[in-house]
This record gives C-alpha cells, sequence and structure tokens, in this order.
C-alpha cells in the first residue's frame, strides 16, 4: 500500500511539466507512465491475493481454537472424574464408620427376616439364638426346596393328624402353601397346615359331604373342583380363638371386679332415681299472686300434692313472713337433697371406671414386658396377646363411664329442672303477705296449727 502511493504522487507531481518535454522525453515518459500503472495494477492483484490468504488462514485458526477449546473441556471433564475416584480411594474414617454401620443395619433387618421366617416354620427363639447368619440361611434352603417341588402338584399317601389327634392314613395335595387331604377310612376331607418341624399335616378345616365328594372325583379323573380357604387358615383360627363375653371379661384380671361392681351400683342408683323422679307430681304452675290466692280459695286439696302441697301448708299455718321464709328455705333444702341424693354416686362411677381401667392396663403391661424380658420379644404372639389382654380393663371402663355419665346427666337435668319448679312457687308463695291471711277462709287448709 505504501509503495502504490509514493508511485501516485511522484506521478501527480510529474505529470505538470509534461507540456514542456520533448518528443523524447514524452514518449519516454509514457514508457515510465505505463510501467507505473502495470505496478500499481500488480500491487492490487497482491494486496486482493493478500486477502484472501488472511481470511482462508483466519477460518482455519477458529476451526483450530474451537478443536483446542472442546478437547481443554473433555480434559476438564476427565479430571474431575479422577479426581472424584481419587477422593473415593481416600474416604475419611467417618464416612467409612458411615458406610459400616449402614451394612450392620442392612445384615440386621437380613437376621430378623429369616428369624421370622424360621419362627413361623415352627423354630424356637432358644434355637435361633443359637445359630450364626449362615446357618439360618442354610436352614431355608430345604423349606425354599419343598416349597419349590409343592408347585408340582400331585396327590401322594401320607398320615394325617386329625382334630380328635388320631393319625389317620390318607392322600395329600399340596399346591403352594394350601394343603388338601382325604382320609378313606373315615371319609373325611378338609383343608391341612403344614409346618417344618412336623412330618404330618395337621387337619384344620373339615369339609361337608359335597366338597368332599368333589375332592374325590378329583383323585379319580383328575379334573374337577377344590375349596380353599383364601386366608391360608387365618379364618379357621379366628373362629377357634372366639371368646365369649364371660372369657372376655375375665382375661381383664382383678381390676374387673371393682369396675363392674361400680357399674352395678351405678345402674341400681339409676334405676331406683329414673323411679323415683318420674314419679314425682307435676308442678302446678301459678302465674301471679292474684292467681295464687283465687286458686287456694277455689281449689281443692287434690290440686296440690306432694312438694308443692308442702310449700302451701307451710305458706298458711306460719304466723309471720320471717317465720314462714325460713321454713320455705329449709323445706327446698331437704327438697333439693332428696331430689340430688345419689347422683354423686353415678358421677363418681362415671370418674372412677375409666381410671380403673387405666390401672388395669398400666397392670396388664408391665406383666407384658416382664414376660418379653423373660422369653424375648422376637414371638409377637406374646406381645400382641399381652397387650390385649392388658386393653380389656380400658375398654371396660369405658363402657362403664360413658353410660354413667349420660344417666347423671339426665338424672341432674331432671332434678334441677322440677327443683327450679319448686322454688318458683316458693318464691311466689314468699312474696305473698296475704297467704297467712287466707288460712282461716280457706276450707280446705289441713295443714297443723301454729
Amino acid at each position: 500500500m505504501k509503495l502504490l502511493y509514493s508511485l501516485l504522487v511522484t506521478f501527480v507531481l510529474l505529470s505538470p511539466f509534461q507540456t514542456f518535454a520533448t518528443p523524447q522525453q514524452a514518449t519516454k515518459q509514457d514508457k515510465l507512465n505505463q510501467e507505473m500503472l502495470k505496478k500499481v495494477e500488480n500491487a492490487k492483484v497482491r494486496l486482493a491475493q493478500t486477502e484472501t490468504d488472511v481470511s482462508q488462514a483466519r477460518a482455519k485458526l477458529a476451526l483450530t481454537l474451537n478443536a483446542l477449546e472442546r478437547e481443554v473441556i473433555a480434559l476438564r471433564e476427565s479430571t474431575s472424574v479422577a479426581r472424584r475416584k481419587n477422593d473415593e480411594k481416600t474416604l475419611g474414617l467417618s464416612q467409612l464408620e458411615n458406610r459400616l454401620a449402614q451394612w450392620q443395619e442392612q445384615q440386621v433387618f437380613q437376621e430378623n427376616v429369616l428369624n421370622r421366617f424360621l419362627m413361623q416354620e415352627g423354630k424356637k427363639t432358644a434355637e435361633l439364638e443359637k445359630l450364626s447368619l449362615f446357618e439360618k440361611v442354610d436352614a431355608v434352603l430345604p423349606i425354599a426346596k419343598t416349597a419349590l417341588a409343592n408347585q408340582n402338584p400331585a396327590f401322594r399317601q401320607q398320615q394325617v393328624i386329625m382334630k380328635n389327634g388320631e393319625l389317620s392314613e390318607g392322600q395329600t395335595l399340596s399346591l403352594g402353601p394350601v394343603t388338601w387331604f382325604v382320609t378313606r377310612q373315615s371319609q373325611q376331607a378338609g383343608l391341612a397346615s403344614v409346618t417344618s418341624n412336623h412330618p404330618h399335616p395337621h387337619a384344620q378345616v373339615a369339609f361337608d359331604e359335597d366338597d368332599t365328594e368333589r375332592l374325590l372325583d378329583l383323585i379319580e379323573t383328575k379334573i374337577g373342583f377344590v375349596t380353599f380357604d383364601p386366608t391360608l387358615g387365618r379364618a379357621a383360627t379366628q373362629e377357634q380363638s372366639g371368646q365369649s363375653l364371660q372369657e372376655h371379661v375375665t382375661n381383664g384380671g382383678m381390676w374387673v371386679i371393682p369396675i363392674i361392681a361400680f357399674g352395678l351400683i351405678a345402674v341400681s342408683i339409676a334405676l331406683f332415681k329414673v323411679v323415683q323422679l318420674w314419679r314425682l307430681p307435676k308442678v302446678q304452675t301459678v302465674l301471679s299472686s292474684a292467681a295464687l290466692q283465687g286458686v287456694l280459695k277455689q281449689s281443692s286439696k287434690n290440686e296440690f300434692v306432694g312438694m308443692q302441697r308442702e310449700l302451701i301448708d307451710i305458706a298458711q299455718r306460719t304466723q309471720t313472713t320471717y317465720e314462714r321464709d325460713d321454713e320455705l328455705f329449709s323445706t327446698l333444702q331437704k327438697f333439693k337433697y332428696k331430689l340430688e341424693k345419689f347422683n354423686g354416686a353415678i358421677a363418681v362411677t362415671a370418674a372412677v371406671a375409666p381410671l380403673l381401667g387405666l390401672l388395669g392396663t398400666v397392670s396388664g403391661m408391665i406383666e407384658t414386658f416382664r414376660m418379653m424380658t423373660a422369653f424375648g420379644s422376637s414371638d409377637p404372639e406374646i406381645i400382641s396377646g399381652g397387650i390385649a389382654k392388658a386393653l380389656v380393663t380400658t375398654e371396660l371402663g369405658l363402657v362403664v363411664a360413658i353410660p354413667a355419665l349420660i344417666l347423671n346427666a339426665v338424672l341432674s337435668r331432671k332434678a334441677k329442672h322440677y327443683y327450679e319448679g319448686l322454688e318458683g312457687f316458693a318464691l311466689l308463695l314468699s312474696g305473698d303477705d296475704k297467704a297467712q291471711a287466707s288460712a282461716s277462709r280457706n276450707p280446705h287448709y289441713t295443714g297443723a296449727p301454729s
């Protein structure tokens, strides 16, 4: 670019002197100009070629740069993976302890599963405590093989233990966890339970005649329908373990006795109070003192009976208002005591029965924990049976307390309502200063003379 610029400047400076040159000089000058133009054209061509070369080199450098950047990213990823692997090789002591604790928990879980399975097959807790983990696995393997063999059902000759304890010869068919039996001698059939600790199946459910015939047809024809228990004997076990009301209550222990005693006392008192309160005569309603005077003059003594009659007699036989009010108040207190008498015993029963039930439950739980200490906690039947017996007293306490609470509320409301009627009538008599004067004029007065 600098060469081209210098040639142009030289051409411009020499152009004014061309008019004064000779023909030879002019010819020489033309040659120089042509050479200069050729050089300029060549310079332009070289410049264009240089620019093209620069663009191509720049594109190649960009591709190379992208490739290098991708290589750097890949190296970074491989470096992080290698660093992570190196960190895993150099784990700290705490991390190793955590992993060891997790593996130990997993081993305990697997051992508990094996213990539960072997206990379901009849193994005892004391026997399992002596076995190692590998020995327990070896004990499970033959059971698994037997279960696998049961997947191919076929009748086979085998002795069956009947419900009466008799050992009878018969045929059994096992399909998975379900086993059927048929005895030719007694012509009995049903479902049996099989355990690994006993060589003979035990009859559990007996079939009726129709189901027995179907099972016999299956033996003869190899085709037929059979009956089975989808609960795998749990329904039969539940039926056998059913308890009567007396047995259920007896399982509660000694604390059932005071709870039942409180319940009987509350029921007796409630029956007595029901008879007493519902046999009381209805309180006659009087709206005003004037109406009371009219009723006292015109009514017979049969219209006011019971406690209301006693209040009228007090108002008619007393001499002064102070004496009348004192006697009315004293009599009302006696009526209130009579109406509410024994209601407190029902309330006490409603409060004490749940506490006695809770006391029985706590005693039962203590006994359950004592059994767990003696025989271990691996047998769920020991724990569930003890808890079920312990909760009987709580159930019975609530059964006694809830009706007692309802009866106390109903009887107290009835007594309070009746007393409020007597109290209102007594206040009406207390405000009537003419009640004493009516005593001499009332032909139906039967009160005692003052």
